[in-house]
């Protein structure tokens, strides 16, 4: 593979667990990476969760630096780079409100004809994320036991996933993190991330590597591997962390 001019990455299960605070050794090899390439973030996470999870935890590094850290949540829907002064937005594409709404109404009721509104959640089921309505079937602060336990297979979000897209077939519905499924504009997956990464950069795809932990056929970060992008798969933070090891000495 070709030393790459950007290397983009999953968040959760790929940077840090789900919903949880990067490493401090991932937060230092995302700086050293920024030395030397560009960087970019991108998840069906809203703001709030990459800064809390990344931005706020990155160690003290020079302009230029930062400058080089791209973050695109809700798939790329929005778009933001590091300054010197925080986070500066480069794009946002809100969802209407009568999309929103037709969003909400339907996976709500999906999710209970199928037997997955938890009656006692961690938080809210539903999320605005502007561009994105997110489905959090144990609530947005359920613990990573519970996560992990409730759809091991992925079979309880797929099964939601379709039945949801077959009632609002003009929004794209699909697979999120763990426990999620996401709904957004028509369109809208990883891959529109990195194209707008493309655009915006003027790095052809090519000379990118995506880095994430679910690139098998029906995960959310196979969009990007169909794209021709070229892909490094990982298992958790620490083998992410591995990767970087072996990857900084060579740019």
């Amino acid at each position: 593979m070709p030393v790459p001019r950007l290397v983009a990455f999953d968040l959760d299960d790929t940077l840090a667990p789900s919903k949880s605070p990067i490493d401090p050794r991932i937060a230092c090899l995302l700086i050293a990476l920024a030395e030397r390439v560009q960087v970019a973030i991108i998840s069906g996470a809203h703001l709030a969760q990459f800064t809390t999870q990344v931005v706020d935890r990155l160690p003290d590094a020079a302009a230029d630096v930062r400058e080089r850290i791209h973050l695109l949540p809700t798939c790329g829907t929005q778009y933001y780079r590091l300054s010197a002064d925080g986070v500066r937005t480069v794009y946002a594409h809100a969802l209407s409100d009568e999309e929103k709404a037709r969003a909400t109404e339907a996976v709500e009721a999906e999710a209970r004809r199928l037997g997955y509104w938890e009656a006692e959640p961690w938080g809210p089921i539903l999320e605005d994320r502007g561009s994105q309505i997110t489905f959090s079937a144990l609530g947005q602060q359920a613990p990573l036991d519970a996560k992990s336990a409730w759809d091991p297979t992925g079979q309880k979000k797929n099964t939601l996933r379709a039945a949801v897209a077959a009632r609002i077939p003009e929004l794209e519905v699909r697979s999120g993190g763990s426990t999620s499924v996401d709904i957004t504009h028509r369109g809208i997956d990883k891959a529109y991330g990195m194209a707008q990464l493309a655009d915006q950069t003027g790095i052809p795809l090519t000379e990118m590597l995506f880095v994430g932990d679910r690139l098998d056929p029906d995960g959310n970060d196979y969009p990007v591997l169909a794209l021709g992008v070229p892909c490094q798969a990982v298992t958790g933070w620490e083998d992410t962390a591995a990767f970087l090891d072996r990857l900084i000495p060579t740019l």
